[in-house]
């Protein structure tokens, strides 16, 4: 199939089922056929158009999940520029920085996220203002090519600052058209992940260029109970979960994909009792293993697993996709025999352009490929690997310090320089530490400037300037950093985080008390819960939300949304919160 760009393509599928339904809001009920999607989205381009965006103008966008935003995004690429997505998490100053950095030129948004507070300094578009009917519907007769970028996504940066990804247009379509994605299976495509996350790419696109539905989950986060509910509702063939959400769901409740014909997990080591678990509940399902990085078109590898596959004591991240060339060298850049560990190298199809205004950065992660054509290079991922027999590979670490955390790659140096801007802190370090059901957590260690360390006042300085994600669950408070004899740090001497001597508040005094300190004890992994002590100060991170959320379903037969838990995070708040959903009921 030749080379096209993504509204071309968008342009074909239209001209096969224009009545067919594209969209569907599954908080609304909304709808838009594809023709429907087709005419807001050459009203909105048009507008940009007026504007000023053109050929390769980043246009951010920020704004809740919605179907708007998949008008958004088409309409941008129908105008020749390319989406700057801005993480709905990144605090003011993050997102200012994005949109100052990449010089957009418009600012995409709803009514909600506008009231909340907006970057300033570029003209502002409501993807829902009535006045956009009055724009022209047709076509904006805007030439794209192949090989203009689609979109910049911005990831943790080693420098204290974020660095924007640039990927073609050509590089997306390529994904997209691999024969691994089966569109009967993503006929109903589930919208779940973070907008500014690259698999974000493929819930979008993977439907519209093929025929299939997106159906849009609510905005915000989603517990398994109105996950299952979806799935049900609407008839869901085909999702997304990273790797730890993918666990969670596969430990607590593995019925919730039943109905799914497909599910695709990894962005992270992906646990092979969950596979086997989800394999074992849910008949006729297809787990999808895959690995990648935003570097090079979201997605490299996959390997398809079925009731019949043999599950051993890792998951394999499989072969490379079609176009892809994935080499495991060491550190002279020689290939290594079969079982040897080595680094992962990317080369040829998918490579993102690079990393936007930062050529330097660029030249160093994007290098001249030996083994390739002449001025064709390769992309170092940091992960190291084996391939083993039958050339899959099987995923062993980081090379690097860079740590996943809830599916995002994150860079310790940018929020150790982040705690380090605080002027209470001296020194800085940033481990992630992983628990015993195999998520991670970030703690951070730090050296204060002088006297007692001022923690409250060191994690609203975080949260001001890194997105949730990025925040560390636990600070440790040091007199000095653990050198070893040749000065270097002692990462091995850092001690633990000591979560028990937070649970220092009052016992409970009730049986409802006592369930949930029991519960929180347990998902928390830690000896003991007071009913004053906040599960988010003890270390709780969205995952074991979810973990608590469904314990809580299960032992006291009351669906907690999770936006509760974050409104009342203490077993008393809980408690209450519980009691009243007991009564109403």
């Amino acid at each position: 199939m030749a080379a096209l760009s993504i509204p071309a393509r968008f342009a074909e599928q239209l001209a096969r089922t224009p009545d067919a339904t594209a969209v569907t809001e599954a908080a609304t009920g909304a709808t838009l056929t594809y023709r429907e999607l087709d005419r807001r989205a050459n009203r909105l381009a048009q507008h940009l158009i007026g504007l000023g965006a053109g050929h390769e103008d980043p246009v951010a966008v920020l704004m809740e999940r919605s179907a708007g935003l998949v008008v958004a995004f088409l309409a941008i690429l129908k105008a020749g520029a390319v989406y700057l997505p801005i993480h709905e998490s990144y605090p003011a100053d993050r997102r200012q920085w994005v949109v100052d950095r990449a010089g957009a030129k418009v600012l995409v948004t709803d009514a909600v996220t506008r009231a909340a507070g907006l970057p300033s300094g570029v003209p502002v578009v409501d993807v829902n203002d009535p006045a956009l009917d009055g724009e022209p519907d047709g076509e904006p007769g805007v030439t794209v090519h192949p090989g203009q970028l689609a979109y910049v996504i911005h990831t943790s940066g080693s420098t204290g600052l974020p660095k924007g990804v640039a990927v073609t247009q050509q590089d997306v379509v390529r994904l997209l058209d691999d024969p691994q994605w089966t569109p009967e299976r993503y006929e109903r495509l589930l919208l779940l992940a973070p907008y500014a996350f690259d698999i974000f790419v493929f819930e979008v696109w993977l439907p519209l260029l093929h025929g299939g539905r997106i159906v849009v989950a609510p905005p915000g986060r989603l517990e398994p109970t109105v996950l299952r509910r979806l799935i049900e509702t609407h008839g869901i063939t085909g999702l997304h979960l990273t790797a730890g959400l993918f666990r969670v769901i596969a430990e607590e409740a593995p019925e919730t994909l039943r109905g799914l014909r497909e599910v695709l997990t990894g962005g992270d080591v992906i646990a092979p009792t969950a596979v086997s678990r989800v394999l074992e509940v849910c008949d006729g399902l297809v787990v999808h293993a895959t690995y990648g990085a935003t570097e090079a078109t979201v997605l490299s590898t996959s390997q398809p697993l079925t009731a019949e596959t043999p599950i051993g004591t890792t998951v394999p991240l499989g072969g490379p996709l079609t176009g892809v060339t994935i080499r495991v060298l060491d550190d002279r850049l020689t290939p290594v025999a079969d079982d040897a560990v080595g680094e992962i190298w990317l080369a040829d199809g998918g490579l993102a352009r690079g990393y936007l205004g930062q050529p330097g950065l660029t030249a160093e992660r994007f290098v001249a490929d030996p083994f390739g054509a002449p001025g064709s290079r390769m992309y170092r991922t940091g992960d190291l690997a084996r391939r083993k027999a039958g050339g899959v590979l099987e995923f062993l670490g980081r090379v690097d310090s860079q740590l996943k955390i809830l599916g995002f790659l994150v860079e310790p140096a940018e929020v150790e320089a982040t705690l380090a801007g605080h002027p209470g802190v001296a020194q800085a370090v940033v481990l992630a530490r992983e628990l015993d059901n195999g998520e991670k957590q970030l703690v951070g260690y730090v050296v204060p400037q002088g006297g007692r360390l001022d923690v409250a006042a060191v994690r609203a300085h975080t949260r001001t300037r890194l997105p949730d994600y990025m925040v560390p669950s636990a600070f440790v408070e040091l007199d000095s950093l653990p050198l070893t004899a040749n000065g270097k740090l002692d990462r091995a001497a850092l001690p633990e985080p000591d979560f028990d001597q937070a649970a220092t508040s009052r016992a409970p005094e009730t049986d409802l008390q006592r369930t949930l300190c029991g519960l929180f004890a347990s998902v928390l992994e830690v000896a003991e819960v007071g009913i004053d002590d906040s599960f988010f100060e003890l270390g709780g991170q969205s995952l074991q939300a979810m973990r608590l959320l469904n314990r809580i379903r299960t032992e006291l037969g009351v669906d907690v949304v999770i936006n509760a838990l974050f409104d009342a995070p203490t077993v008393a708040e809980l408690a209450a919160y519980v009691d009243a959903q007991q009564t109403a009921a």
